[in-house]
């Protein structure tokens, strides 16, 4: 049992090293060395449990996908036990990790555009978890607004996703505000 332990600790050890690396500096800029030497752990046990960068890198994207599911459902009860409904909540959401000192962005979109290929299994990983965001988008606004309103996703997932965009690129958490109205107007809640 305390070798299975060992094993979870730094494989775990490994992973959050690398997502936090990837994250902050690029999947493409790190290297397997400076994994291994912040993780603490030997280059054959990286290569153990990752046989490849592209299987560590594949792997960080669905921790990552944990982490951020973490994160909303979270920020979401927080801010709906504040009175806010659930698409506010939502926004709210967003904009407190617009805000936070570690935001870089979204950690699929940027693996998207460093891979830059679209048949790697991060981009198709990345994808496929933009699917199920947009998912849980619909499930969203039928809970907040009705079925006839999930029509509607689309544009909102558009507004998210390019609100993230110029976030990273003026540095600014508040535009989200821009998006937050759009979608409330968009869905009639604007009163």
């Amino acid at each position: 049992m305390v070798r299975q332990d060992k094993v979870s600790e730094t494989r775990e050890r490994i992973l959050e090293t690398a997502d936090r690396l990837f994250y902050e500096h690029g999947m493409r800029t790190v290297g397997i060395d400076r994994i291994v030497a912040e993780a603490d752990v030997a280059k054959m046990s990286l290569y153990k449990y990752f046989p490849s960068k592209d299987d560590l890198i594949l792997a960080c994207l669905q921790h990552r996908e944990e982490t951020v599911q973490k994160f909303f459902t979270e920020a979401l009860a927080r801010h709906e036990k504040r009175g806010q409904d659930k698409l506010r909540a939502l926004f709210s959401s967003l904009k407190e990790w617009f805000s936070s000192d570690s935001f870089r962005g979204c950690a699929f979109q940027n693996a998207v555009v460093e891979l830059a290929d679209p048949s790697h299994p991060g981009t198709e990983f990345a994808r496929s978890y933009k699917k199920r965001f947009q998912d849980f988008l619909v499930e969203l606004v039928k809970g907040s607004v009705g079925n006839s309103a999930a029509k509607n996703v689309p544009a909102i997932n558009l507004l998210i996703e390019g609100a993230i965009v110029t976030a990273v690129i003026q540095n600014n958490a508040s535009v989200l505000d821009v998006a937050r109205e759009a979608a409330l107007k968009l869905l009639n809640l604007d009163k």
